[in-house]
């Protein structure tokens, strides 16, 4: 293979775009209402952790939506040939807090983008790097991985969702229970503007994608896996890495954890069945920058 087959989309490397929201009350509110108890206490005024991933969502009128519900054409990002888009992953850094009532600016550049073949085909991924800034200076810089698959195909409804099981008895210090039923999702879809027909539309999730049920949103269990983290530390992550290893599906619940000894920094997100979802890993370390306490 050549470079050039390897990284047909060299040129978009580097390509910044710029957007900007407003971080209101009602959306404060709406986020609170949707996580609840399993939200991190911050200080007066600030924002709740996790809330970046509701802002300036892509925006596109009806007629520019492909089948999928998501924008046919994102000019944001690079137009790779497989039609499934999924939340691989990604790094959060937290400089600052956000508060209510801030404008927050966010400045994307492509980071890389990289076309691999495995076990379910052709895979590519486009890694974009996010700062998000408010008139304080820089609070967030995110690097966020997206992973786009090739077309489901003919067979059993839950192939697409062959989960990666867990170790067994893996040791954990603190266990918590969410259900994940179809309203958290649809509420989560409504205020981050989500049109992903995974997420609400059975029919389409299950015959379509090939998934068992409908998806829970990566941003979802990554939200949830920050603030059991913050909870557990007294402060936003300095550092928080996490990926997705399979889909969790709606309506079986979750359980959000933290390990124990030498993983004592690992949080993660597992099935009923033992299938971990989505793996995490804090880091607090000495810098310059202060670390956003909670209290």
């Amino acid at each position: 293979m050549t470079d050039a087959s390897e990284k047909p989309f060299a040129d978009w490397i580097g390509r910044t775009s710029e957007s900007e929201d407003m971080l209101t009350e009602r959306l404060a509110a709406s986020f609170r209402a949707i996580f609840g108890k399993h939200l991190a206490p911050v200080a007066d005024g600030a924002a709740p952790l996790g809330i970046h991933w509701c802002l300036s969502p892509s925006i596109a009128g009806m007629d520019e939506l492909g089948p999928d519900g998501h924008p046919a054409k994102n000019r944001d990002l690079p137009p790779v040939p497989q039609p499934r888009r999924m939340w691989a992953g990604g790094s959060v850094e937290t400089f600052g807090e956000l508060r209510i009532g801030d404008r927050v600016s966010r400045t994307s550049s492509i980071a890389d983008v990289t076309r691999k073949t495995g076990k379910s085909g052709e895979l590519w991924f486009v890694a974009v790097d996010h700062v998000y800034s408010t008139e304080r200076g820089i609070a967030i810089r995110e690097r966020h991985d997206i992973v786009y698959r090739e077309a489901a195909r003919p067979a059993p409804a839950n192939s697409a969702a062959a989960p990666n099981m867990a170790p067994a008895e893996r040791p954990f210090q603190r266990s918590v229970q969410v259900t994940t039923s179809p309203v958290i999702l649809f509420r989560y879809s409504a205020i981050t503007f989500n049109g992903h027909r995974i997420h609400y539309d059975l029919p389409y999730a299950t015959e379509v994608e090939g998934y068992s049920g409908l998806v829970v949103h990566g941003p979802i269990q990554a939200t949830l896996l920050f603030n059991m983290a913050a909870t557990e530390i007294g402060a936003a992550p300095r550092k928080f890495d996490y990926r997705g290893l399979s889909a969790a599906i709606a309506g079986t619940g979750i359980f959000v954890r933290r390990g124990i000894g030498a993983e004592a920094d690992t949080y993660w997100t597992q099935g009923e069945s033992g299938a971990i979802h989505m793996e995490a890993r804090s880091q607090q370390y000495a810098s310059g920058v202060d670390l956003v306490r909670i209290t």
